[in-house]
């Protein structure tokens, strides 16, 4: 996996972000337009989401740009919280899009069923989703993978907000053609993919938000990550009895605090630079901006003594 620096890392964010703002403005014109000029809600509803697309690369660039920022004296544990938040803000204007496609579905569903008629959507509404879904994909594509590889959360979280919209114009391309080619009779499937396309949707948004709100809990990091560190710390010589370890997530980094025993003889120099030894190796494993806190303690005599 590439390493990056701060500024690498911002840059490469920024990059990918932009490209896909440029790419969500041009669907968000053009779904409105064929969404009116085609007398389709469902492309319309689209084009809604569309645009939530375009107000969560705004949130990315945003966030992202103050995530970076160094520790100060009122943050110094950093602001990678921030990018955080914007996963969990993505993840939430993803919810209400959701719900919004559902809640005009099932009206139209209910409006049909009371004996109301649909209009057929047009021809040019039904070429708008097939472009729609072909450029949503390739930019989730592209996106997830330079989210990997710059390891943002808030890139990837991005990525599969493309997908759903890309999952989105699916369901809308086949209420329209179904309304198109099969006749007045089946306008109903445009509503009808509309909701199920929307399923999908808030599945997606629970997946994002779920991890963000447990790093915002300062949940642990996961007990294999833990076993790890363990494993880490005790490699060294002279080091035993890890205890009252925390772990949380920062953002890009973690946090990692616990307490070890070492012979109480050892002269202070000594012990500084096991320390010091101990912090550089969990930040080689897991960052540099890994915050590391260590407590020592001297091995307790009756340890010694069953030694």
């Amino acid at each position: 996996m590439d390493n990056f620096t701060k500024k690498e890392r911002e840059r490469g964010i920024y990059k990918v972000t932009v490209v896909g703002s440029i790419i969500n403005l041009l669907l968000v014109l053009g779904k409105f337009t064929a969404g009116i000029l085609g007398r389709s809600a469902a492309m319309i509803a689209d084009a809604v989401h569309s645009l939530s697309d375009f107000v969560t690369d705004i949130i990315v660039i945003v966030f992202v740009k103050i995530s970076s920022k160094p520790k100060d004296e009122e943050h110094k544990y950093g602001h990678g919280k921030f990018e955080t938040l914007a996963t969990l803000m993505i993840g939430f204007i993803l919810l209400l899009v959701g719900a919004m496609i559902a809640y005009n579905g099932t009206k139209d569903i209910i409006a049909v069923i009371k004996g109301a008629t649909l209009e057929s959507p047009g021809m040019i509404a039904f070429w708008a989703a097939i472009v729609s879904i072909i450029l949503k994909e390739v930019l989730c594509r592209y996106t997830v993978f330079q989210g990997r590889k710059l390891k943002s959360d808030v890139v990837v979280a991005n990525a599969w907000h493309h997908r759903s919209d890309a999952l989105s114009s699916i369901g809308t391309a086949v209420g329209i053609g179904g309304a198109v080619f099969l006749g007045q009779k089946w306008t109903v499937l445009d509503p009808v993919a509309a909701i199920v396309v929307s399923v999908f949707i808030i599945r997606t948004s629970v997946q994002l938000m779920k991890p963000a709100i447990d790093e915002l809990m300062e949940k642990s990091l996961p007990t294999a990550t833990e076993s790890e560190i363990r494993e880490i710390v005790g490699s060294f010589n002279g080091v035993s009895g890890l205890h009252n370890l925390y772990t949380r997530k920062i953002g890009n980094g973690c946090a990692i605090e616990f307490h070890i025993r070492m012979d109480g003889g050892t002269t202070l120099e000594e012990t500084h630079r096991k320390i010091t030894e101990i912090e550089k190796k969990l930040q080689e494993q897991y960052g540099p901006d890994t915050h590391v806190m260590i407590h020592m303690e001297p091995v307790k005599q009756e340890c010694k003594d069953k030694g």
